[in-house]
């Protein structure tokens, strides 16, 4: 079990955003949650042929650096990320593990060429590290549709989503917490 959760902030985001994001990310898991400033060298995860950031060596690095296994981490990029067998990925995670990754670049509207809409990201970023948060929590993708764990591959399906597990998923949540 986690003793708390830090949401590392590696982009350019006003903290009062991310204390926000801290608060409904406390409400969902009940762990004591922080926003901690970092200074991973994502650089290293950069792959130049792709023009994209891996996830999977940028997670790698997350949980080399994590000190404390009862923390679990969250790092928030607004990067570009992928994985080899996909295009792209919103996030990624370490399913019963101490770290995921969530990036903002795809969550935004200019991203898909429409207005800037800061509340539609903040919506968007919300529902995906609570996921990715899911994962390390032991949960897998659920086929409720509203279930925040419910695997999404466009930013439509993000919309359309809650941000809160579904009762199965809490069941799960509830037990393992």
């Amino acid at each position: 079990m986690a003793s708390a959760i830090h949401i590392l902030n590696g982009l350019p985001l006003e903290p009062h955003k991310l204390y926000g994001l801290a608060e409904k990310i406390e409400g969902v898991f009940g762990v004591t949650t922080k926003v901690v400033p970092t200074a991973l060298p994502i650089e290293r995860a950069f792959d130049q042929s792709r023009r994209q950031y891996n996830s999977t060596a940028l997670l790698a690095l997350l949980v080399n650096q994590n000190k404390d296994k009862d923390i679990k981490e969250i790092l928030i990029v607004d990067v570009d990320l992928y994985i080899p067998v996909l295009t792209f990925v919103f996030g990624e995670a370490q399913l019963n593990g101490v770290a995921a990754i969530v990036s903002t670049y795809r969550l935004q509207n200019q991203f898909y060429g429409i207005g800037r809409n800061d509340v539609s990201t903040m919506e968007r970023l919300e529902k995906e590290a609570i996921h990715e948060l899911g994962h390390t929590f032991g949960l897998y993708h659920c086929r409720q549709f509203e279930c925040v764990m419910r695997s999404s591959t466009y930013v439509e399906e993000i919309d359309l989503k809650t941000a809160k597990p579904c009762g199965s998923c809490t069941s799960v949540l509830r037990s393992d917490l």
